[in-house]
């Protein structure tokens, strides 16, 4: 895993030193991103690095493995919409985001390199596999 966003390490710090609390997010958004997202991005920054193929969107995963060693997976397979207009996007990373707005009301909260890079053209429809994202803290 790549990194942390300052939002939630912020919104972390906060809950746990009683100086705020983290209200846990109704859904949890995956983005796929053309090039890497930083800490320090929001909702709208990111939206710019996000893929824009026709019919992309966010796509909600919201079963993730009880963590353990400091370490979680996605439980079920995470599917994207199929590119219905072949526009192709070199996907290069991912973000997981607790809205799915694209604008600075929804932030990222964790993001990551993917192992291998991905062209989604025409009729294709990325996926991640059950267990293909691992969150980890350091």
């Amino acid at each position: 895993m790549a990194g942390k966003s300052d939002y939630l390490e912020n919104e972390l710090l906060d809950h746990i030193f009683k100086t705020g609390a983290y209200t846990v997010p109704t859904n949890i958004y995956v983005a796929l991103c053309t090039s890497a997202p930083t800490d320090a991005d929001d909702g709208s920054d990111l939206a710019a690095k996000e893929c824009d193929y026709t019919s992309y969107a966010r796509t909600v995963c919201n079963t993730w493995d009880a963590a353990a060693s400091g370490a979680t997976e996605n439980t079920g397979a995470i599917t994207f919409p199929k590119d219905t207009g072949g526009d192709a996007d070199v996907v290069t990373h991912f973000a997981i985001m607790d809205n799915n707005v694209g604008d600075d009301t929804d932030h990222m909260l964790y993001w990551g390199a993917l192992s291998e890079q991905k062209t989604v053209s025409l009729n294709d429809t990325p996926e991640f596999a059950a267990g293909a994202i691992d969150i980890t803290e350091d």
